[in-house]
């Protein structure tokens, strides 16, 4: 006899099964922020600053930088379709590539290569506003805690926002007298922690 519990998520995706509203799992937003690193035609992380034809690191609601100034990062707005989501990446990958200079490529994989110690790793400038510095200096304290190589390991961030119709559904069967928003929140927490 099986004593565990069956997990909150397998109930709840079986409560959307068996009352055929597992299609409301698709009218999510999807959205993907994806990090590359910029390399020298010699295999070196890039030492030249972001390149201006991409825009402002600081302002840019698309194209920016993450811990170096090396280290692109490419966000997409949050679609319902996965397939107008990668499309997006795509347009964004797309752009990227033809307006890289000095024979810069992107490298595909996560860990860094071509580096030369720490110091070789070009901390992200963002101008001299003052949330620009803010951000230079919370990223100086990275540097300082972690170190730069850490910091220069790219990633792939997929965000997803389920559909207010989800939640009510779910909300109604599991916790009608919570409050809808502490609700949420919490479905929320228990996909965090399942993921």
């Amino acid at each position: 006899m099986n004593t565990l519990k069956k997990p909150l998520h397998s109930k709840r995706l079986q409560f959307l099964l068996d009352n055929h509203k597992v299609t409301l799992l698709k009218q999510g937003l999807k959205g993907i922020e994806k990090e590359s690193l910029r390399l020298s035609k010699q295999g070196f992380i890039a030492q030249t600053p972001h390149p201006y034809k991409l825009g402002s690191a600081l302002a840019h609601p698309q194209i920016t930088t993450d811990y170096s100034e090396s280290l692109l990062e490419f966000i997409t707005p949050p679609f319902k379709k996965i397939d107008d989501t990668l499309h997006n990446m795509y347009q964004i990958h797309q752009f990227a590539y033809q307006t890289l200079e000095h024979d810069e490529y992107l490298l595909s994989s996560s860990m860094p290569c071509g580096i030369n110690g720490d110091k070789s790793i070009p901390i992200a400038q963002y101008g001299q506003s003052n949330i620009g510095k803010m951000k230079h200096i919370y990223r100086k304290g990275l540097d300082f805690r972690y170190g730069r190589t850490m910091q220069a390991i790219a990633g792939i961030h997929f965000n997803y926002s389920a559909p207010d119709a989800l939640i009510n559904a779910l909300h109604q069967v599991e916790q009608p007298s919570q409050d809808f928003t502490a609700f949420k929140s919490s479905v929320y927490f228990d996909l965090i922690r399942n993921v």
